[in-house]
């Protein structure tokens, strides 16, 4: 598969999130964000933007779903948004329906997806955000280089 990675620098959380939002415009159904980074690094911003540009109502809070692990949240294409921070790995995936999420009717952001990449799909939109300091973040995006143009359009050059 041809892969792209592109690199962008976001200046605070306002970037962050116009980032997901620019996104979600182009996001359809059966795209899979493995979202990746440390505490705080903007993992939730990023898809509070990918949640509002896929048109989910401002009446919906984004909030990550740590103790929940799977919030869905309807819009343009239904948004299921995973948190595997409690996981130890993909085995305990096993019962909670994970792979029916996967079929492709959504949307799906999955927040420390480094814990279960053996069960993610083979063209799944990685997204690593990195701390540069206190406010910016390097975002890198990888995935599939058509899908990955379309869904960033303008909005970087690939690295």
């Amino acid at each position: 598969m041809n892969k792209a990675l592109v690199e962008i620098e976001s200046e605070d959380a306002g970037q962050t999130f116009a980032l997901g939002f620019s996104i979600g415009r182009q996001a359809e159904d059966g795209d899979v964000f493995a979202l990746s980074g440390e505490l705080g690094s903007g993992k939730t911003c990023f898809t509070g933007g990918l949640a509002r540009g896929l048109g989910v109502g401002e009446d919906y809070a984004i909030t990550s779903p740590t103790f929940t692990l799977i919030n869905e949240y309807p819009g343009r294409c239904r948004l299921y948004h995973c948190d595997v921070y409690r996981l130890q790995g993909s085995g305990e995936l096993e019962g909670l329906g994970f792979d029916e999420y996967l079929s492709g009717k959504g949307v799906m952001a999955i927040e420390w997806a480094e814990k279960i990449l053996d069960a993610l799909p083979p063209d799944v939109i990685s997204v690593w955000f990195i701390y540069v300091d206190e406010n910016r973040r390097k975002i890198r995006i990888s995935g599939p280089r058509e899908r990955v143009r379309k869904l960033l359009g303008d909005i970087s050059r690939e690295v």
